[in-house]
């Protein structure tokens, strides 16, 4: 088997080379044999169609390169000499290559040529009138044939290698697009808590004098807020490793506008003054809910990071074909000074999260110097996925 396989290997390599010496060795002896037959023996027509097939036999060597040329000096040979293989074999070889204007012009220059020869010569006229076309004919289907049939396996074999490549190619934008869906996930998963968990300790941190109560307040809520954190971590992970989920809803407990009392409750407890007020309705979509719960989020962690002595209004309103309008304003803070690092990839990803629900979102400083997050989010006249059926699936 092994020695049948280099064997292989080594035809794959010189099996063009071969077909031309088969080519050739065949049309050559095809002459031999024609020159050999004459009536007269080896006279001066012998000879010349010796000389004649063995120049356009020769030629064949040189026929996939210049596959026209080669059939040119084949009809030149059939024209004097009479020698049919060569220029048969010729045309084979130019029918596979292409099939164009070129080739219908050489096939009829073959077929004359052919026609003339039985004139002057020794053939019957109108017998080779009739049967050229179909002697001739013959060759062009068969090299048409071959030739379509390459063309076929080429673009096959292309068609493959573009799917192979586009097929690689989404994968990879899969990849990306998953490895942007989880940061952004664990950026609103645990930079909020870790923000409030910064604040309780910067409150000790400010205020080393105060009573062994505020000390063991802020100690409870620091425990009970990274308690959270990591629950919210290890449920993260667990849908990863799974990797059920689809558009990074299941990657959590599914937030929702109704928890917005909660999120602000929060960052009462950590010393930031926040007010909130919410007019919204019971029947708010789940869609709607989990986004407008992540703007209000991103936008009190961005509080507690830059300005965790300013006061701020968190105010949310809406109704169904209105839209919701979500609005997070705060005064200039107090201290200048970040209290924790900030790559600016939280707003990058709201908007990017606001925008794939249809909204709009707008930030930028106040004319007081404060801060404002202002999104819009649609909502549309319809009772199709609200919050209420979506608790009932979950139950």
């Amino acid at each position: 088997m092994r020695r049948m396989r280099r064997w292989y290997a080594w035809w794959v390599r010189h099996a063009a080379r071969l077909r031309d010496v088969l080519y050739v060795g065949f049309s050559l002896l095809t002459i031999v044999l024609q020159a050999a037959s004459g009536a007269g023996g080896w006279g001066i027509r012998g000879w010349y169609v010796l000389g004649a097939g063995t120049v356009a036999s020769v030629a064949l060597f040189w026929r996939r390169r210049f596959p026209a040329t080669v059939t040119v000096i084949g009809i030149a040979a059939m024209l004097t000499a009479g020698v049919f293989v060569p220029m048969g074999l010729a045309l084979l070889t130019l029918a596979i290559r292409r099939r164009d204007l070129v080739l219908g012009i050489l096939g009829a220059g073959a077929y004359v040529a052919y026609v003339l020869n039985s004139w002057y010569g020794e053939g019957e006229f109108w017998v080779s009138v009739f049967t050229a076309p179909f002697l001739i004919g013959t060759w062009i289907a068969i090299g048409a044939y071959v030739g379509a049939r390459r063309d076929l396996m080429v673009s096959l074999r292309d068609r493959a290698e573009r799917a192979e490549a586009e097929r690689e190619l989404r994968g990879e934008q899969a990849r990306l697009g998953e490895r942007a869906r989880i940061a952004q996930e664990m950026h609103d998963v645990l930079a909020h808590k870790v923000s409030l968990i910064a604040l309780h300790a910067g409150g000790l941190e400010v205020n080393p004098a105060v009573g062994p109560e505020k000390v063991e307040g802020s100690a409870r809520l620091i425990r009970e807020t990274a308690r959270q954190a990591m629950e919210d971590l290890r449920e993260v992970l667990g849908v990863l490793r799974s990797d059920l989920s689809v558009d990074g809803a299941d990657l959590t407990p599914v937030p929702r506008a109704s928890d917005l009392d909660r999120l602000v409750e929060a960052s009462r407890d950590a010393g930031v003054a926040v007010t909130g007020e919410f007019s919204l309705p019971d029947d708010v979509p789940v869609a709607v809910g989990r986004t407008v719960y992540r703007v209000v989020q991103e936008s009190l962690t961005n509080v507690h990071k830059h300005a965790r002595g300013a006061s701020t209004d968190v105010v949310v309103r809406g109704g169904r074909g209105d839209g919701v309008t979500v609005r997070v304003t705060n005064v200039r803070p107090v201290a200048a000074e970040s209290l924790l690092p900030g790559a600016g990839a939280g707003l990058v990803g709201l908007r990017e999260r606001v925008q794939l629900a249809g909204g709009r979102l707008s930030t930028g400083p106040t004319r007081e110097g404060g801060w404002q997050v202002e999104a819009w989010l649609p909502w549309p006249d319809g009772r199709d996925n609200v919050e209420s059926g979506a608790d009932e699936g979950e139950r």
